[in-house]
This record gives structure tokens, C-alpha cells and sequence, in this order.
């Protein structure tokens, strides 16, 4: 059988039934990858090239530190900021957090628990999963949830890789013990996956509504961006009025 689903839910989706009666959800995600990145210090054979704010190259068998400060960057200053500007307006987050970047900074941790953030795991690297031999993405998923519960003291409910392999899933329920996990950017709404005969939750993610775009400069400004989500919102607030959908926004440090 052909393993993609591109009827979903065939232009009937079901009523979200949203609490308040509300037309559209808003989740506010923000990606905690610093401290996790591809790094020769973390044991990699190249540095990061990735997410960062000019164009670079996966440097071999070298520390590239422009890279190294644009990511401490994200710890130091930018979480900080994002951080004062969510709770001032006591809006709810959800982290996705590598494993490893919430181990090498429990003071962020601490922030994100008092401020009652949602914490779920971003893997415990972060790296690309295409290509990894499937025992070793197995022992990186045990690892990452040890690793969150020990930096959170709670195991992760929710599970986001980003950059998955076509067993990740299947990895994942195997695993046990998730909710939802979030490696799809296929729908406006949650939707229920059948993996080897048990039902599992989707809640997509959006590298639409992502500040991505601004980092990899596709176009982007922050003016544009602001412009862009309130447009976004708009539009489904409107479809919403018949059937609720939800809107996932994208951050990084």
C-alpha cells in the first residue's frame, strides 16, 4: 500500500469543538536547539550550518565559531527576551527542547517551569535523522527522554525531531508513553495516525508561519512576518467560523 495519506480529511474535517467556542487555536512554539547543535565539540565531523544568519557551509573536522556565537546567541540573550516578552503578556509557549541543550542550561529550564511552559523533547540532537541507522535513532530517543526528565524532572508527553527518518515514528510508539507527537506539517488540524495497529496523535507543526523563513532569508523582514501571521490568522479566523482550525507559529532563540 502506498504509505502517504493525501486525503486526510477528504473536505470534511471534523469540529475541533475549540474551548470557549473559539475559531482558531494558537500554539506559540519556540525551539530550544543551543548547546545540541552539530559541533565538533559535541563529537561531529562537521559544524553547524543550519539555522544560522548568513549563509554558510558544514566546515569538516572544524570548530566554526561564528556559528558557535550565533547559536550562544540564542541561550544567552534571545530566549531571555522572548522569554520576558511571552510572560508579560502571559501568553502560553510550548519548547521544543533537545535534550542536551536543556541539560547545558538549567537556568533556562527553571524559567520555562516557572512561567508554567509546556516542555517537549526536540530529540536529543539536533541533526538530521534521514540517514541515521535505526538502532542508533532508537538509543537517541531512550537517551533524549532520560535526559529531559533528569533537566525537567518530568519525561516529555509531547515529541517534535524535525528533521525525522521514516522510522521515527514508529520509534516513537515504541518508546511508549508520548500523547502527540508534532514531525508533520500536512494539516490545519490534530489527526490520528494508525502505527502498526495503535492510533496516535498528530499535531502538526508549521515551517509556514515560522520565523525560519526569516533566518534562511526567503523574504522575510520582521515587518513582513508580523503581516504575514496576522494575515494568517485572519484567514483561518474566518474559515473558522464554520469549521475551527488551529495555527501553529514557529520561533527560534
Amino acid at each position: 500500500m502506498y504509505p502517504r495519506d493525501l486525503k486526510g480529511y477528504a473536505g470534511d474535517p471534523p469540529h475541533a469543538q475549540w474551548p470557549n467556542g473559539a475559531r482558531v487555536a494558537v500554539q506559540f512554539v519556540l525551539n530550544y536547539e543551543e548547546g545540541g547543535e552539530r559541533s565538533i565539540l559535541h563529537g561531529d565531523s562537521v559544524s553547524e550550518a543550519f539555522l544560522t544568519e548568513e549563509p554558510t557551509r558544514a566546515i569538516p573536522h572544524l570548530r566554526n565559531l561564528n556559528v558557535e556565537s550565533q547559536y550562544e546567541y540564542g541561550s544567552r540573550a534571545g530566549f531571555w527576551r522572548l522569554h520576558s516578552a511571552f510572560t508579560e503578556r502571559n501568553l502560553p509557549l510550548t519548547i521544543f527542547g533537545i535534550s542536551e541543550a536543556l541539560k547545558r542550561n538549567p537556568e533556562a529550564v527553571a524559567a520555562m517551569q516557572q512561567a508554567n511552559w509546556e516542555i517537549t523533547s526536540h530529540g536529543l540532537r539536533w541533526i538530521d535523522y534521514s540517514e541515521v541507522d535505526e538502532a542508533i535513532e532508537r538509543d537517541h530517543i531512550t537517551r533524549a527522554i532520560a535526559m529531559h526528565e533528569q533537566a525537567t524532572g518530568a519525561r516529555p508527553l509531547g515529541w517534535y525531531t524535525g528533521r525525522m527518518s521514516p522510522q521515527t515514528r514508529r520509534l516513537l510508539v515504541e518508546a511508549g508513553g508520548f500523547r502527540y507527537d508534532a514531525d508533520s506539517f500536512a494539516d490545519d488540524l490534530p489527526y490520528w495516525e494508525n502505527v502498526e495497529g495503535q492510533l496516535h496523535l498528530v499535531v502538526p507543526y508549521t515551517l509556514d508561519n515560522n520565523d525560519g523563513r526569516y533566518i534562511n532569508g526567503y523574504g522575510f523582514g520582521a515587518d513582513s512576518f508580523a503581516t504575514y501571521l496576522i494575515r494568517a490568522f485572519d484567514l483561518l479566523y474566518a474559515e473558522g467560523a464554520h469549521r475551527p482550525k488551529m495555527m501553529s507559529i514557529g520561533l527560534h532563540n
